[in-house]
């Protein structure tokens, strides 16, 4: 029974700790933010799909003309570099390819892999002045989340349509333990099978 009370009242302490520090009016906005894009994408795929070429001929074009290393290589820059195009598109690409399961692993490994790689990027940024002081100043009140959060906002970047490479970059940024970061980025992988069995299921 006491270890149950103690369960209880750390789970309770946290929720008031993330409610006091705005986490959760943070991760709404996010959510928000990240809402119109989505919709918009998704509004702009509707219309291809039924105006232009549907989007299973986009993706056998896109098998077609690039090979699987090309893809995968473009994926691997792109999750590095602050996830430039959004994984939805190579995960639908996954699905046309002969080993489907295989390079959908792939996919979500190389995310893994990149925001570890973003983390140092981030690390090593500190050394640059110029270029610390330009992030603090852009970046200052993500940094200060992130340095508040920690861990939960690496997951919540692992799972969420929040950019998981800039929160790994500013965990670098903040000296957050590496440890942490390979914990929590796990959960990529979550979001990569959940993503993919939402879009499988669209995608012939």
């Amino acid at each position: 029974m006491k270890t149950k009370k103690k369960k209880k009242s750390r789970t309770r302490l946290l929720h008031q700790y993330y409610s006091y520090t705005g986490f959760y009016s943070f991760i709404g906005r996010s959510l928000k933010k990240a809402a119109l894009p989505i919709i918009l994408i998704i509004a702009a795929l509707y219309i291809i799909n039924k105006y232009v070429f549907t989007i299973d001929d986009g993706l056998q074009l896109l098998t077609e003309s690039f090979s699987t290393t090309g893809v995968l290589v473009t994926f691997f820059i792109s999750e590095t570099l602050l996830g430039l195009i959004p994984p939805e598109i190579f995960i639908g690409w996954s699905k046309k390819t002969a080993d489907p399961i295989l390079n959908l692993s792939i996919l979500a490994t190389l995310s893994y892999i990149g925001g570890i790689i973003t983390f140092f990027i981030g690390k090593a940024t500190l050394r640059i002045q110029a270029v610390k002081n330009y992030l603090e100043v852009k970046m200052a009140k993500h940094l200060k989340n992130t340095s508040k959060w920690g861990g939960f906002l690496i997951l919540i970047g692992a799972l969420l349509p929040i950019p998981f490479s800039i929160t790994c970059l500013t965990a670098g940024m903040i000296k957050y333990p590496l440890k942490g970061v390979v914990l929590f980025g796990l959960f990529r992988f979550l979001r990569f099978a959940l993503y993919a069995w939402a879009i499988f299921s669209v995608v012939k």
